[in-house]
């Protein structure tokens, strides 16, 4: 009997040093035409050339587009620090403060701006949202 090597994962594993990041929901309502007078192109373009972002699938807060998630440092999130969901994120100015946030630190090491504070949305409870959008054609 073989036994196969364990395949490389496409996520790099959290270590102390892991920096706060971005996750950048783009699936059925975030990034798209559905949110108008947006440069979605362009918002993803500006974080990833400014911070570390993974884009993912949709985030199950479609009432929000566009929905970052702001991750702490994997230090961070040991001491305590938890994700900050914002939702709505729809200008140039928001990208920026999100962009700022990340750079000194984000979430439990530097403080939230106090802009962002009213771009903070409740994250989904994983019993409400399920494992996934089951209402897609």
């Amino acid at each position: 009997m073989s036994v196969l090597p364990p395949q490389p994962s496409s996520e790099p594993p959290r270590t102390p040093s892991t920096p706060c990041r971005v996750v950048l929901c783009r699936d059925c309502c975030c990034g798209s035409p559905k949110v108008t007078g947006v440069d979605h192109a362009g918002q993803a373009v500006r974080l990833k050339e400014s911070v570390p972002v993974r884009v993912s699938d949709c985030l199950d807060v479609c009432d929000h587009a566009n929905v970052v998630v702001v991750q702490p440092s994997a230090a961070a999130r040991a001491a305590g620090a938890r994700p900050v969901w914002l939702g709505l994120v729809n200008d140039p100015d928001a990208t920026e403060d999100v962009i700022a946030w990340v750079r000194a630190g984000g979430p439990g090491v530097a403080p939230c701006p106090e802009i962002l504070a009213f771009h903070t949305i409740q994250a989904p409870s994983s019993r409400a949202s399920g494992k996934g959008r089951t209402d897609r054609p």
